[in-house]
């Protein structure tokens, strides 16, 4: 194997060390990947994300040893085009979406990329969920313009796929700084209940249930039921719900939920997953910041990449995903970020009780 350049162990935050290795041209080795399991080495999903960015770069270097415990990726230059990629079943398209949205800004050419596979399943973003929350912090960069749009073209529930999605981004030439640091209060929720090969009514049951949480709290609610039909349905039945809270100041918070593929655990009622995703969002704004936690990472890398100017965002507490991202953007670009934990606020309900901040 080539003489490597940053060594890592494990399989743990595989996308992160690939991503931020493309983004910074500096050689990395991933050693000991599952060397321990009965089933060594790298999954079909990790094969396919690399094949992924060797499509959206030129040149790259690949090295991978028989058993797939050993990984050697020397990045080429990010050059972007049209690039159509069949995603592995195991993972939704949210997982090779959160990478490219990284990448995307920084190619050569526009980059035009339609993927195909599971557009909703419960472990990974949706894209209904990145297309409502990750492009609004991206364009608060200066990202965007004509064209930068994420389509869902066909709906795929998990295990059986069969969704299509097309995100075009044209290529940022200067990144703006920004100051994200007043919120702001919530002003409406707005969210998508989908459904395919399920009774439509699935959709409805499961917005009057959310409804029935969130209407104590707001009025403006608006909840958009999408019920795909034939072709454009996939080929499993299943349903979710993507709920997102716009703040006032323009800040979006979200959350999700999707119902257990078929076949695999106990099946959800509609019911019960409107109401839990309506408290998974009534969390997500307790937890506050102007960045929900989903997009932590893809804010800090752009204040990372963005100019030299000192940017600053408020954040709630850091996921354990993000505190590794951290990590990660120490080990490749020397940049360290200075963390200040805000002081206890006032609560605002009468009595003025303190609330500690989460740390």
């Amino acid at each position: 194997m080539a003489s490597q350049g940053l060594v890592y162990d494990g399989c743990n935050f595989f996308r992160q060390r690939l991503v931020l290795s493309t983004l910074s041209g500096k050689r990395v080795k991933i050693k000991n990947i599952r060397s321990k399991d009965d089933d060594p080495g790298l999954r079909d999903f990790e094969a396919s994300f690399i094949r992924l960015l060797d499509k959206v770069t030129n040149g790259s270097r690949i090295e991978i040893n028989q058993t797939g415990t050993v990984l050697f990726y020397q990045p080429g230059l990010l050059y972007g085009g049209s690039v159509e990629h069949d995603c592995n079943q195991q993972r939704s398209i949210g997982y090779y979406l959160e990478a490219l949205l990284m990448l995307a800004p920084f190619m050569k050419t526009s980059l035009k990329a339609t993927l195909r596979g599971v557009t909703n399943d419960p472990v990974d973003p949706t894209v209904d969920l990145l297309k409502s929350t990750a492009l609004p912090v991206m364009k608060k960069f200066g990202i965007g313009g004509d064209g930068f749009e994420l389509k869902v073209v066909k709906r795929g529930m998990a295990p059986g796929g069969g969704g299509e999605v097309v995100f075009t981004c044209p290529v940022c030439r200067t990144m703006r700084p920004v100051q994200l640091t007043d919120p702001g209060k919530i002003k409406r929720i707005r969210g998508v209940a989908y459904s395919v090969r399920v009774s439509p009514q699935m959709a409805n049951r499961i917005v009057e249930s959310a409804r029935g949480v969130l209407n104590q709290f707001l009025p403006d609610i608006y909840i958009h039921t999408d019920h795909m039909k034939g072709a454009n349905s996939g080929k499993s039945p299943g349903f979710g719900l993507t709920l997102v809270a716009e703040t006032l100041n323009g800040f979006f918070l979200s959350a999700e939920m999707s119902s257990t593929p078929q076949g695999q655990g106990n099946p959800v009622l509609p019911e019960d997953l409107g109401r839990n995703c309506a408290k998974l969002l009534l969390e997500e704004i307790h937890r506050g910041g102007c960045v929900d936690s989903s997009n932590q990472s893809l804010a800090l890398l752009l204040m990372t990449l963005g100019q030299q100017d000192v940017s600053k965002v408020l954040l709630g507490p850091l996921s354990p995903y993000t505190i590794e991202f951290l990590r990660h953007i120490r080990d490749f670009f020397q940049i360290m970020f200075k963390i200040e934990v805000q002081k206890p606020f006032e609560d605002e309900r009468k009595g003025g009780d303190k609330v500690p901040q989460p740390r």
